[in-house]
C-alpha cells in the first residue's frame, strides 16, 4: 500500500478551497495506477493513497483519514464488502463510493447494506466519477444508472413490500395517514429530502433549522426505520410510498 500524502493534523478544519480527500482500493496495479492518475487530476480531489486489498484499504484508511474511499469489490484478503463494513464502523465520516466491475444483484445489494453510499462501474467516464466523488462526500447517494434500474426493479418485484396509503395523493382531501414506525410528520419530511438526494446542509436550508437539528432528526429516523445509512433509508422510502421527487 502507497500513502502519496500525509494525513492532516487531527481535528485540523479543511480550509477554503481544500481538496477532497481519496483512497483508491484495487487489487489490479495497472487499474489501480490508472485510478490513482486519473482521479488526482479531477477538479477539487487528490489522491492520498492507494491499497491492492480490503484489509490494507481499512488500515491505511485508519492511518490517512480519507474523505472518500474508491473502492472494488472482488479483492483478495478481505473482500471490498467486508472492509466496507469495518470503515462504516471505524470511520463513519468517511464515505465508500464502489467503483467496480460489475453490477449485479450479488454484487450491488451486499455493497450498499454494507454501507456503501455510491456505486459505479468501472465504465464510467471522469464526469461521473468526478461527480460521484463530490456527491458521496457531500453525505448524498450516488448510483449508477444500472444500479438504480436494478434497486427499482428489485423494489417492485418483492411480493412482501407493502402498498401504504399514509401518503396524501395530490390534491385528495383528508389528512394524510399515521406515518409508518412512529414517524413524526417531522420526521417524514426530513426523510423524504433524503430520499430526493439533499445534503445535511441543503436540508437545513430547506427547513431553516440548524446542522444540530438535522442531525438529530437522522439520528432518530435510522433508529425508527431500523437502518443504518441514507441507500437503505432511500429504500425504505421507496418501499413505503413516500412522496420522493423521481429524476
Amino acid at each position: 500500500m502507497t500513502q502519496p500524502n500525509a494525513e492532516p493534523e487531527p481535528g485540523a478544519e479543511p480550509g477554503p478551497g481544500s481538496k477532497i480527500r481519496v483512497l483508491v482500493a484495487d487489487d489490479q496495479r495497472v487499474v489501480r495506477d490508472g485510478l490513482v492518475l486519473l482521479v488526482g487530476m479531477l477538479e477539487g480531489i487528490e489522491v492520498v493513497g492507494a491499497a491492492g486489498n480490503g484489509a490494507d484499504a481499512v488500515e491505511l484508511a485508519g492511518l490517512l483519514r480519507p474523505d472518500v474511499v474508491l473502492m472494488d469489490l472482488d479483492m483478495p484478503v478481505l473482500g471490498g464488502v467486508a472492509a466496507t463494513e469495518l470503515l462504516r464502523e471505524r470511520l463513519p465520516d468517511t464515505a465508500v463510493l464502489v467503483l467496480t466491475t460489475y453490477a449485479n444483484d450479488d454484487s450491488v445489494f451486499p455493497a450498499l447494506r454494507a454501507g456503501a453510499r455510491g456505486y459505479l462501474t468501472k465504465d464510467a467516464d471522469d464526469d461521473q466519477v468526478e461527480a460521484a466523488i463530490h456527491n458521496v462526500h457531500g453525505g448524498r447517494t450516488w448510483l449508477d444508472p444500472v444500479v438504480q434500474a436494478r434497486l427499482v426493479a428489485a423494489i417492485q418485484l418483492d411480493a412482501s413490500a407493502p402498498v401504504n396509503s399514509w401518503v396524501r395523493q395530490g390534491s385528495s382531501p383528508g389528512p394524510a395517514a399515521p406515518l409508518p414506525d412512529g414517524l413524526t410528520p417531522r420526521e417524514g419530511e426530513v426523510l423524504t429530502l433524503i430520499a430526493d438526494g439533499l445534503s445535511n446542509s441543503q436540508i437545513c436550508a430547506r427547513l431553516v433549522v440548524s446542522q444540530a437539528t438535522v442531525k438529530t432528526h437522522i439520528n432518530r429516523i435510522f433508529t425508527k426505520i431500523g437502518v443504518t445509512d441514507r441507500a437503505q433509508a432511500v429504500r425504505y422510502a421507496y418501499r413505503n410510498n413516500l412522496p420522493v421527487d423521481q429524476p
